[in-house]
């Protein structure tokens, strides 16, 4: 029998191939197509970091595992490094052939050192000595240090320096400081690296020696390493010995500028495999290249950024709790303007009719409004719980610093769940109200971040129902209080029962499908991985269910002509938002079921988070979702079909179709609602003229 999985690691690369297909369009702006490239750096780091590091780990320990796509480990290694060196020389390639010259021609060129008139040159040395060198940290590389001493991520510089006094030579790395920025922008226009410029100056770190060898190199170490929550006596510790041990993991990947006897002699004492060396001409660490992506001066070769519009349902003039109680409030942001959920949290914090505000935190900005209301709500003597996740990868450290800064706030921390992470983003205000306790909740796609929510796609809902407003409290006192989550009226918690339902739903629409009724599925979220979820599908499909899917990363489902996937539809949008909301819609029989949800169809979100999947119950809302969905699967810009093999094909538009941008869609569909808004609000406040 075929297998009928896509390996979960390569459909994720295609994804990344997506991100970088963008970068490659001659019709985006020249900066919009260097911010992708930067994007798609990013995500390969995050990728060798996470994934390739998990993987070597599991081929020591269940060296026999095979995944459900009949891959064992060291043949899905094996075709991750065929798939990431490929991706890597199209990265190098559109860089040098396309974006340089691009960017020449466009005002903003890359100057070596020679390029430099003697002026330019004068102004860099000073900026060298004065703020660069005084940061400069030398490292003496020998074999039993080798290993542990470089940082993982950072641009360094590895030279071989010539005493002529003892006749002998070491290796020394200069790891680049990271508070300066990659590009130094010249005043005339144009830019250098900064590791050309110390790569020239860096011999004057050295006097009286020689360096006769230089090159460019940077390491990406593991950073798959678990907490063990079962043996700390302090968690929070735990989690500063998990970040500490990251700097000094084992490698997973060393990117070289050139290939040299001195980078020979690094990879030797590095102990590095071959598999793991990627030479390229390309700049490293391409993630950098955001720097460029938003330099001063050109933003005329950029998208303007998405100015979220204020929602209509929002009276500024009004306490959101007078509003929130009139009716339920949805918002889609970046589209519509993220400042309510900040302002939810600031009313609450100086309202005295508030008692209580409980909230969780997975990801935060770093001056994040939200908790800085919390701080103040504590220290006005409310009762502030916040539920702050320490597993939340590569934000454990800022987590720990804003929990610290609650905690002695006086408001009650906790450290997530044992054994699960907490991904759920909800948030409960009780107000006294007439003598009586009311609950108002937020209910949302994404992190409470005031940063990502300007470029990522989520949707927030507020609610005083006091069915949920009951469910939040439940939720709230299982997660604090270590219970279990159950005997929840409306919202549906993982991992004890999201799954669970998911699959009644689907199953549902199956059983009216072999009925001959109507059956349709339409799902919007980040992964399709989970196995029983795909099964459900793939019977759903079968039986007839119109199933279509908008995923915008991984999707271990197979499409195509094969019985159990013909009526499945799968399309993925890589635009200028990040698409991040997860919405799911189930015909039922015509009462079309709508959920909002934080988790995706992953086994680690069903199984292994603390996740809410939320029914929207309003008309309006559920319309609003629904034509979200539909927009999806109109794009014929951006959005791309994924294929049988994982790979992608973009949408093409047919015949005497309209061009349709599910984005620019949405940001105008918003625009003209806030506009109207508006327009009606001034002309009510208009004096009515008596006639002459």
């Amino acid at each position: 029998m075929p297998i009928a999985y896509i390996n979960r690691e390569l459909s994720w690369l295609e994804f990344n191939q997506r991100v970088l297909n963008q970068a490659q369009r001659p019709d985006l702006p020249l900066l919009d197509r260097v911010k992708f490239l930067a994007i798609s750096g990013s995500n390969l780091d995050e990728f060798f970091q996470v994934r390739i590091g998990g993987l070597l780990s599991l081929c020591e320990s269940v060296p026999g595992f095979t995944d459900p796509s009949g891959r064992d480990v060291s043949e899905q290694l094996s075709a991750i490094e065929k798939r990431t060196r490929r991706f890597a020389k199209d990265q190098e390639k559109l860089y040098l052939k396309e974006l340089l010259p691009s960017l020449h021609q466009s005002g903003l060129p890359h100057l070596s050192i020679p390029e430099l008139s003697p002026d330019q040159f004068k102004r860099l040395v000073h900026t060298f000595q004065h703020e660069i060198s005084p940061l400069l940290s030398p490292l003496l590389l020998t074999p039993e240090n080798a290993r542990e001493i470089i940082p993982s991520l950072s641009v360094c510089i590895a030279l071989r320096v010539y005493d002529p006094e003892t006749k002998e030579s070491r290796i020394i790395v200069l790891p680049l400081p990271s508070s300066v920025p990659r590009m130094l922008v010249l005043n005339e226009g144009g830019f250098i690296f900064l590791e050309d410029l110390t790569a020239h100056l860096c011999g004057n770190l050295f006097p009286g020696e020689e360096v006769t060898e230089l090159t460019t190199f940077r390491l990406t170490r593991n950073t798959d390493i678990p907490a063990n929550e079962d043996e700390a006596h302090d968690f929070a510790e735990e989690i500063r010995n998990v970040i500490t041990e990251r700097g000094q993991s084992f490698p997973v990947r060393l990117q070289l500028s050139e290939d040299n006897k001195l980078t020979q002699d690094l990879i030797s004492l590095l102990k590095i495999d071959i598999p793991k060396v990627f030479l390229t001409k390309a700049p490293l660490a391409l993630a950098d290249l955001f720097e460029l992506a938003l330099i001063d001066g050109f933003s005329h070769l950029r998208t303007a950024p998405l100015s979220g519009v204020d929602s209509p349902k929002i009276d500024p003039s009004r306490s959101l709790f007078d509003l929130i109680s009139e009716q339920d409030l949805t918002l889609i942001h970046p589209y519509q303007s993220y400042r309510p959920v900040v302002r939810f949290m600031e009313e609450a914090a100086t309202d005295p009719n508030v008692i209580a505000i409980k909230q969780t935190l997975y990801r935060t900005a770093k001056d994040s409004q939200i908790v800085d209301a919390l701080i103040r709500a504590a220290k006005a003597g409310k009762q502030v719980t916040a539920l702050v996740e320490l597993k939340a990868r590569f934000d454990e450290a800022p987590n720990l610093e804003r929990a610290e800064e609650l905690r002695r706030a006086g408001a009650q921390v906790i450290y997530g769940v044992k054994g699960l992470k907490t991904h759920a983003k909800i948030s409960l205000v009780i107000r006294r109200e007439d003598g009586h306790l009311r609950r108002y909740v937020h209910l949302a796609t994404g992190n409470y971040n005031e940063l990502t929510a300007r470029f990522y796609t989520d949707i927030s809902y507020f609610t005083a129902r006091p069915d949920f407003g009951s469910d939040a409290s439940i939720f709230f006192n299982a997660v604090t209080g270590r219970t279990k989550l159950e005997h929840f009226k409306v919202l549906v918690p993982a991992p004890t029962q999201i799954k669970r339902t998911l699959i009644a739903l689907i199953e549902e629409e199956t059983a009216r499908a072999l009925e001959g009724e109507t059956a349709h599925i339409m799902a919007k979220m980040n992964s399709l991985e989970d196995i029983d979820m795909i099964e459900a599908l793939y019977r759903a499909s079968k039986a007839g269910v119109k199933i279509q899917l908008n995923i915008r990363g991984i999707c271990c489902l197979k499409t195509g002509e094969r019985k159990e996937a013909k009526n499945i539809e799968v399309v993925s949008i890589v635009d200028q938002q990040l698409e991040h909301m997860r919405i799911f819609y189930f015909h039922q029989g015509g009462d079309n079921e709508v959920f909002i949800s934080s988790a995706d169809w992953m086994s680690r979100n069903l199984e292994k988070r603390v996740e809410l999947m939320t029914p929207i119950p309003g008309a309006k809302d559920k319309k609003l979702l629904i034509d979200i969905l539909n927009a999806c699967f109109k794009d014929n810009q951006n959005a791309c079909l994924i294929q049988a093999d994982g790979t992608s094909k973009p949408k093409e538009r047919k015949k005497g179709e309209r061009k349709f941008r599910m984005q620019e869609h949405l940001a105008d569909l918003f625009a003209r609602q806030a506009a109207a808004a508006e327009q009606a609000r001034s002309s009510s406040l208009e004096p009515h003229l008596p006639k002459e």
